[in-house]
């Protein structure tokens, strides 16, 4: 039974994440996917992704060559993300207090009509860097209500049960637009301009709006709408604070989207100063990165559970695969370590996501989910620009190492909180004639 919303912290604190006994079956890998109202949704979400994977390419390849600068591409980052480092918080108080399907239609039609303006500008020839900046601006604040929203609106399509499956096919179908995506924008914008991409993004928020709007909401499995009331913001803050496993989540989720999820910065630099392979390299980079993830993604409904320990983990191979890209002798390792990259990125954030969402109560989930984006998006918009200026300062390659090292001695320090906290050793054992590193209780 979901408590109150008006109840204390103390009431609605969560028995700990169920872990199945058994790996699930493959042909349970798309088992979320036996939902009408997910179907609809999930291919809906494909469209919308494949579109905007098309826009951000464009987006970001624009404002380089208009600018010539890598430090305004990392300022675009930014400004698409400052809104949430600003008002995040709140839009989890709107998501838990509106009907989700509403709030969804809501922002997907204003995003709708923010990339028509852009592709006005851009086909009629009168776009300038700050133009782009300030719709990515504007669009921002459409983020901090629909990203909380969504999250939570995956749980009301499909239930609890198929929830963590759910939620790695909702990182699947991300994927697999951003594996179209960057490919067919990269092509797009040699060929016909970088305006159409922003048409067909236009486009495709219209589809998602329309899926909204087909579903049968007789299905839906509605969460309890919060009670307005003071303290709101405080209490999903509080909430976070006394579950080790939130917690220590969103701290390896900050360092992580600060430097390592600044990959259109890195990219466009590998792209343009390294390899010299032009808007075209720059989206077969960004598909290399999609390939790998999608692969992380489909590899991540066959865990059999989620813990504090495989998100430590995720955020220690992610550093170590990064870092060592920066020592790359050639394009074709890049490439191949590229792929490895998107699949670490994508394993640590199906877990982390999973994490957080099944150690909340429905009650406050969209409060504690807007903290949860509110670091890993508000981290995107301080790492932009400061990726940006190592970039151009040191160079792509230190800034590729920084994007990795950070992760991986943030995964190592909160490693380390986790086993004083749990009385928790390393000792070496041996299984057979092959030794191990396990976690043993102090003596």
């Amino acid at each position: 039974m979901t408590a109150p919303a008006h109840s204390s912290v103390d009431t609605l604190l969560t028995a700990p994440v169920p872990v199945p006994q058994h790996r699930p079956p493959w042909r349970e890998t798309f088992s979320s996917l036996a939902v009408p109202n997910y179907r609809l949704y999930a291919g809906a979400q494909v469209v919308a992704t494949t579109a905007l994977g098309m826009q951000r390419v464009a987006q970001d390849w624009l404002v380089l060559q208009l600018s010539g600068s890598v430090t305004a591409v990392g300022v675009t980052v930014a400004m698409q993300f400052a809104p949430m480092l600003i008002f995040g918080l709140l839009g989890g108080v709107i998501a838990d207090r509106y009907s989700k399907r509403m709030l969804l239609m809501l922002t997907q039609s204003t995003a709708a009509l923010l990339a028509a303006i852009l592709a006005v500008l851009i086909l009629t020839g009168t776009v300038q860097v700050w133009h782009i900046w300030a719709l990515a601006f504007v669009g921002g604040f459409v983020t901090v209500v629909d990203n909380p929203a969504r999250q939570v609106f995956v749980n009301e399509i499909v239930g609890p049960r198929l929830l963590r499956n759910a939620i790695s096919l909702n990182s699947s179908t991300f994927q697999l637009g951003a594996l179209i995506g960057p490919a067919v924008g990269g092509i797009a914008i040699s060929a016909v301009g970088s305006g159409w991409a922003f048409v067909i993004n236009s486009f495709a928020c219209l589809v998602v709006v329309g899926a909204l709007g087909m579903m049968n909401t007789k299905e839906l499995l509605h969460t309890p709408v919060a009670a307005r009331g003071k303290g709101q913001l405080a209490e999903g803050l509080r909430y976070a604070a006394q579950k080790p496993s939130i917690l220590f989540t969103i701290i390896i989720l900050g360092a992580v989207a600060m430097f390592a999820y600044t990959m259109p910065v890195l990219l466009a630099a590998f792209a343009n100063d390294v390899y010299k392979v032009g808007s075209a390299g720059y989206g077969f980079f960004n598909a290399l990165v999609a390939v790998g993830a999608l692969t992380g993604a489909v590899l991540s409904t066959r865990r059999m559970g989620v813990s504090l320990r495989l998100v430590i983990g995720g955020a220690a191979v992610l550093g170590v695969v990064q870092a060592s890209a920066a020592l790359s002798p050639d394009m074709i390792v890049f490439a191949v370590l590229m792929m490895a990259s998107g699949a670490a990125s994508l394993l640590f954030l199906t877990s982390a996501n999973s994490l957080v969402q099944m150690s909340t109560n429905l009650g406050i989930r969209g409060r504690v989910m807007a903290l949860y984006i509110l670091v890993q998006l508000g981290g995107q918009a301080l790492g932009g620009p400061v990726m940006g200026w190592i970039v151009e300062r040191y160079g792509p390659d230190w800034g590729l190492a920084v994007s990795g090292l950070v992760p991986l001695t943030t995964a190592i320090v909160v490693g380390a909180l986790m086993m004083q906290r749990s009385r928790l050793r390393l000792a070496l054992k041996r299984r057979g004639r092959i030794p191990s590193l396990a976690l043993v209780a102090r003596d």
